[in-house]
């Protein structure tokens, strides 16, 4: 395991500052600075939601106040090679709805993707302004190492997370001013306007001026509510449910006490099935009705673009580095996890043999629910689980169980290390943005690699320190 604050028992010139600060500042002070942010995230409502487990599903993400650190020159790697998989992953997108140029090469095979039940064939044909359908691609990156970072997975349609990203920050300046009046950080604050400038970047043909943009939301109840209510609110634009929406003759209008007022771009945070009634499906009270016709006539632009979810797709992860080779002509900066494809009879053969040494995914699975993580599981749920794979074999991937790098914790007993993974925003329109941070998201039970705040996971501020 590689500790990112600690090498050869020396402490890793980033954190050295933070060290001194941290013994100078005494585990009293850093428990009542810990007792202050959870007040402070209670406050401002900074919460997500699990339902299914009982009890009130309004849950506190658990806030680790000691930040994690990346040097200027492991940005510098990290912001390329994510830029990198979100150009490959884009111009996917736009080849399978349209000449599948990557599929009669046979690089892709046709069943991932046609068979896949996140490809929208509604949406075959469509050009998305500036041909781009994911406009917000999260890539979950692990570390192993000094200079070895993974790709562990893509997320292509609304990658949630950023809200907390920038309420860390703003929580760790409150409380600990001195810290960033001392060490130079880069700033995360320019994300909100980033989004915007991305989203008013993908106007639609027929926008006159000044594009109108709003977030459509599924409602108060949602997991994520939270995070469409802040966003909204930084970028400065209305929060909306379908039921606001509207369509006539050809443009999507939003109803006000001033009357209705044309949208432009909507930055939608519902699944594809409940857009539109009329080309999804038909039971959605969540939806705008028609708007998918609007959408293929250049009225309105989507972000993200319906359909984008088949690149995120676990098994479709697993080409990610051939359609960077296949479409940039260039090799992958960040490394996919090795993986083993259930669908074949020889890795199956493989994973059903070492299964207690593996994590096994679902293909369609996410927020660490479905997976398996074979040290950590008893002979019996290994067993029960080989029957679920051999039941469905394409429904699975497999990887080895990397050491993922950890970070001090405040923890319980102390300071103490545990594994950690990082999430990155990375916005894609006229230009491709990366704010200079992300969410670095912590296993906070000893020895976890489950990193998901559904699975007891929580967040730390990540900083990245300028040159």
């Amino acid at each position: 395991m590689f500790n990112e604050m600690e090498m050869n028992g020396q402490v890793r010139e980033p954190y050295r500052a933070l060290v001194d600060w941290m013994d100078a500042t005494g585990p009293e002070i850093l428990a009542q600075k810990r007792l202050e942010a959870e007040t402070l995230f209670r406050k401002i409502g900074i919460t997500f939601a699990v339902y299914g487990e009982g009890g009130d599903p309004e849950r506190l993400i658990p806030f680790d106040l000691i930040p994690r650190i990346f040097t200027a020159s492991e940005w510098r790697k990290l912001e390329r090679g994510v830029k990198q998989r979100a150009r490959a992953l884009n111009t996917f997108l736009y080849d399978v709805y349209h000449n599948a140029e990557i599929i009669r090469a046979g690089v892709v095979p046709a069943d991932l993707v046609y068979k896949n039940a996140a490809f929208e064939p509604a949406v075959i044909g469509i050009d998305p302004p500036r041909r781009v359908y994911s406009h917000i691609v999260g890539v979950d990156v692990v570390r192993v190492g000094p200079d070895e970072f993974y790709v562990l997975e893509d997320n292509c349609r609304t990658p949630s997370g950023v809200s907390y990203m920038l309420e860390n920050r703003e929580i760790m300046m409150r409380m600990f001013p001195e810290l960033f009046s001392k060490l130079r950080i880069e700033p995360v604050d320019s994300y909100p306007d980033q989004l915007l400038k991305t989203l008013k970047s993908i106007a639609p043909a027929k926008c006159e001026g000044d594009p109108n943009i709003v977030v459509l939301t599924p409602g108060a109840m949602n997991s994520a509510y939270y995070e469409h209510s802040f966003l909204a609110d930084q970028m400065g634009v209305e929060l909306v449910e379908g039921q606001d929406l509207f369509v006539s003759e050809g443009r999507v209008y939003m109803r006000t006490t001033r009357g209705p007022e044309r949208v432009d771009v909507i930055y939608r945070r519902i699944d594809d099935a409940f857009i539109d009634p009329l080309c999804f499906r038909p039971d959605s009270v969540l939806g705008v009705p028609g708007l998918m016709n609007v959408y293929r006539s250049g009225g309105v632009a989507i972000c993200s673009a319906p359909g984008a979810g088949v690149a995120d797709d676990k098994a479709i992860y697993t080409y990610v580095p051939d359609m960077i080779r296949f479409y940039l002509g260039q090799e992958p900066i960040l490394n996919n996890v090795p993986t083993w494809k259930c669908a074949r009879a020889d890795d199956l053969k493989y994973v059903l043999e070492h299964l207690p040494e593996l994590v096994v995914k679902e293909v369609h699975g996410s927020g660490g629910y479905g997976m398996l993580v074979g040290p950590a599981s008893t002979k019996e749920e290994c067993a029960t689980y080989a029957e679920r794979i051999k039941a469905n074999p394409s429904d699975f991937i497999a990887q080895p169980t990397l050491a993922l790098s950890a970070c001090p914790t405040f923890v319980e007993s102390g300071i103490a290390p545990r594994h950690v993974d990082f999430r990155p925003f990375c916005l894609v329109g006229d230009d491709i943005r990366l704010t200079p941070g992300g969410l670095t998201r912590v296993a906070l039970r000893d020895g976890s690699l489950v990193v998901n705040s559904s699975q007891g996971g929580g967040v730390k501020d990540t900083w990245i320190m300028a040159e």
